[in-house]
């Protein structure tokens, strides 16, 4: 990596927005084709918990 890419550390300073997005939603990008079957983000999450729910327990 080159030089001017290395971060220094030291310098770092906590997130000031991360309070603000400790319970934002999280945002997934989905492909085109599979943005063509589902219209509405209830639908995704509908679809999401029942494959959920068909995986074995741990």
């Amino acid at each position: 990596m080159a030089k001017e890419y290395r971060f220094d550390y030291n310098k770092a300073k906590p997130n000031r927005f991360a309070k603000r997005m400790k319970d934002a939603p999280l945002v997934a990008l989905i492909d085109p084709d599979v943005a063509k079957v589902f219209g509405t983000a209830e639908q995704v999450n509908k679809a999401l918990r029942a494959l959920i729910s068909a995986l074995p327990e741990k």
